[in-house]
């Protein structure tokens, strides 16, 4: 939409080569291609450096979704009707819908759930990673979903239906409207933009790339990492998945099975298994005597509890598809990611209570705000820790030394 009011008059005019079934048109797949190409230069910040373009976004992308209330609003004439239409379920049926709004919404961040160390790494202390997220994360949810619905109800009041697809909104705007009106859609569609560039970043890019810089340290970076990540994010059609709104909530659904699963044990191991305590310097260490090596460099039991939290969904997720199913798998799947979660977490708890793992508490023995010397990684000439003091840049791959003042010495 965003490039559409730069460039474009009629979007219809332009020829489209894709077929129905594809899930897009030129338009919006030139549109898209666009998008991802100007999203490529933002990969190759560091991740610190890059704060400064969330610090933009959270305010004027809330701002510009307000003005898009507004802007519905007045040209409605009032918030419409289905703001105050009666609900069509009751009882059971209307607690069910309710249970997978709530689901769908904790898969739409389930992925920032998992990767949210990637970020707050870099806060000061652990609770400032906790307060701010605490609250802004529901309430941001609940503001963002009371202005779709308002902008929906308004809709139907000025086109007598309700357009559920802020784009497809904002395009009605942008074709009945003069140039004042195609700026405000300009506008709006550039903090759409500005947000997706946010999301691509949080969700996809940064944690791509540290997952990958994890499992092959040698070869991959933060950086390559989220290329490696956008190239696959091209490759895999993902306008596929907007052919209708059942087939985008589905995939959701699917993906929080699968997050829930790595939440669950990840949880379960630092709060209830190890209760805080971490050797720092033993992550580092992959020498086979290491208390986190466990059995041939694979922790089988942490695989054993991901696999049993995606197990219990599984039915559930067949009958989401179309296939015919027990009742219960049904409502088991309805609370899918708190069933992946419990499952998973509970199977990884009685895995390491009957075979205990190494490097555990049997009280809270969290050190948090007490590290002050971070130094504690072994360098590659060193069997015992006492090294050269030499580290790697985790985002460009680049050996570093510290200097007396903890400055960073290339």
């Amino acid at each position: 939409m965003f490039i559409l009011t730069l460039f474009v008059q009629d979007r219809e005019k332009i020829p489209n080569t894709f077929s129905p079934e594809s899930g897009t048109t030129t338009a919006d797949f030139v549109s898209f291609f666009i998008f991802w190409l100007c999203s490529l230069p933002a990969i190759w910040f560091p991740v610190h450096t890059i704060r400064h373009l969330f610090t933009v976004k959270a305010y004027f992308v809330p701002s510009a979704a307000i003005a898009f209330m507004i802007w519905a609003i007045v040209r409605a004439g009032d918030i419409g009707p289905i703001i105050r239409q009666p609900s069509s379920l009751k009882g059971s049926d209307l607690a069910w819908e309710f249970v997978k709004g709530i689901m769908t919404s904790i898969a739409n961040f389930a992925t920032l759930i998992v990767n949210d160390p990637d970020f707050a790494r870099f806060a000061r202390k652990p609770r400032d990673a906790l307060w701010s997220q605490l609250f802004t994360i529901p309430a941001g949810f609940a503001i963002t979903s009371l202005i779709g619905i308002l902008v929906s109800s308004c809709s139907f009041s000025i086109y007598g239906e309700a357009v559920w697809d802020p784009l497809e909104l904002l395009e009605k705007f942008l074709d009945e409207g003069n140039s004042a009106e195609r700026f405000g859609v300009f506008v709006i569609s550039f903090a759409f933009s500005l947000a997706q560039l946010g999301t691509n970043i949080a969700a996809n890019s940064v944690s791509a790339g540290a997952d990958l810089t994890a499992l092959l340290p040698r070869w991959i970076n933060i950086r390559r990492g989220g290329y490696i990540c956008a190239a696959v994010g091209l490759a895999m059609n993902p306008w596929t998945l907007l052919t209708d709104n059942n087939q985008f909530t589905t995939y959701l659904s699917a993906y929080s099975v699968f997050l829930s699963s790595i939440a669950g044990v990840i949880i379960f191991d630092y709060y209830v298994v190890r209760r805080g305590y971490i050797e720092v310097k033993e992550l580092y260490d992959g020498r086979k005597t290491g208390p986190y090596y466990y059995t041939w460099g694979i922790h089988w039991r942490a695989y054993a509890a991901y696999i049993s939290g995606i197990l219990i969904n599984v039915v559930g997720f067949a009958g989401a598809v179309g296939t015919k199913v027990p009742i219960g798998a049904t409502y088991i799947y309805n609370v899918n990611f708190f069933a992946g979660f419990l499952v998973s977490g509970g199977v990884y708890w009685l895995l390491c209570h009957y075979f205990p793992v190494p490097a555990v508490s049997d009280k809270w023995m969290e050190v948090g705000d007490e590290i002050e010397d971070t130094r504690v990684a072994y360098d590659s000439d060193s069997a015992t820790g006492s090294g050269n003091g030499i580290y790697v840049d985790p985002m460009v791959g680049k050996p570093y030394k510290l200097g007396a003042d903890d400055s960073k010495v290339v």
